[in-house]
């Protein structure tokens, strides 16, 4: 990043720190930088991005397709493939950083601290093995049991998922169950070695609303009753004022808010999470404040959206990433990028708004 695009703050403003009471986290992310080496150039789909995610609790990761939050995920992970990798920052689970870990040393925390559940069950399962078979791999893969055992293990981990009849059902092949039975394995497979930490990108994807609806109450029953904390990656907005407690929100690979939930929705600081609030069908909005811009209300009977579409990540704006977009865009935006800064407890945008040149009643 050269000396024009680092992040400032407005004289005067707050800077907020990027660490949230670390002592309770369980991860820590840390000005992660990932990098993907491409033909074009170096791009950075995750850029300088840090959150935490505390004990027990469910925090959402939000954003168009397109914002970094898979790869967030993935480089959590230590799953991102060539021509990318991580090129910069922490990831600390339990205070180790996952970063520096070897292989095999990393190979041991997924499944049994960290583990994943990935968008598309059908691509995630093999189509040639049955469902008992898969469970169990997973299973004896970080824990010394018997075949038997393990195929024990993985009728119960089919039970906890309340998958009906699940010793039956551990003979049968993916194509014999639904989707929303299906993504039911994936977490049963995810939950089989007790991790600490659950990452559940897109886990609804796919799904009707019904299907989707016993999925997330299936996450929230398991969280209570496993004591685990649940990093979710969605563009739903609606699931995450029903499940998470924190939400951090990203565009072009960047953090650009972190708040409360509730602060979120009745208070968002960051034009682009206004826009992302007002593109919510009505049902979905209900009791939530009217905090759109002007430029934002859409025709009657219209929902509305966000003007133009997300930048490519080889062409990205100067100053803020969103400024070609944004109805509240002012000459400091072209400039250099914002720092995030704190507009409450908890609570930080991104955002010029929130300095001593920005207009008050910009964000009224």
């Amino acid at each position: 990043m050269s000396v024009q695009e680092q992040p400032v703050g407005m004289p005067g403003s707050r800077v907020a720190d990027a660490d949230v009471n670390p002592a309770e986290a369980l991860l820590e992310v840390k000005n992660l930088r990932t990098t993907f080496f491409t033909q074009e150039g170096a791009v950075h789909a995750v850029d300088n991005v840090s959150f935490n995610v505390r004990r027990g609790e469910a925090l959402a990761l939000v954003g168009e397709s397109g914002c970094g939050k898979s790869v967030t995920a993935m480089s959590i992970m230590r799953l991102v493939a060539p021509p990318g990798r991580i090129t910069g920052g922490e990831v600390r689970f339990k205070g180790r950083n996952l970063a520096e870990l070897s292989e095999s040393d990393m190979r041991h925390v997924r499944g049994n601290d960290i583990a994943m559940v990935f968008q598309e069950p059908m691509t995630s399962l093999n189509p040639v093995f049955k469902i008992g078979s898969q469970v169990a791999e997973a299973i004896r893969t970080h824990r010394k049991v018997s075949k038997k055992q393990a195929w024990k293990q993985a009728g119960d981990m089919l039970e906890l998922v309340s998958i009906p009849d699940p010793i039956k059902r551990l003979d049968d092949y993916p194509h014999q169950l639904s989707g929303g039975m299906r993504q039911r394995v994936m977490i049963a497979m995810a939950l089989s070695c007790d991790p600490e930490l659950l990452i559940a990108d897109e886990p609804t994807t796919a799904l009707d609303v019904t299907i989707q609806a016993q999925i997330m109450e299936l996450l929230a029953n398991l969280q209570q009753k496993l004591g685990l904390a649940i990093l979710l990656i969605t563009h739903d907005l609606g699931i995450v004022a029903e499940f998470c407690k924190r939400v951090v929100v990203m565009y072009t690979g960047r953090v650009v808010e972190e708040a409360f939930v509730d602060d979120l929705f009745e208070r968002p600081a960051h034009p682009y999470t206004r826009g992302l609030l007002r593109s919510l069908p009505s049902a979905a909005r209900r009791g939530i404040a009217e905090v759109a811009a002007p430029e934002y209300q859409a025709p009657p009977n219209r929902l509305p959206t966000i003007p133009g579409m997300v930048p490519p990540i080889t062409n990205l704006p100067p100053g803020c990433k969103f400024n070609p977009r944004c109805p509240d865009v002012m000459d400091i935006c072209l400039g250099n990028e914002p720092a995030l800064m704190i507009v409450g407890e908890g609570h930080s945008g991104r955002c010029y708004l929130h300095g001593d040149q920005a207009d008050p009643e910009r964000m009224g």
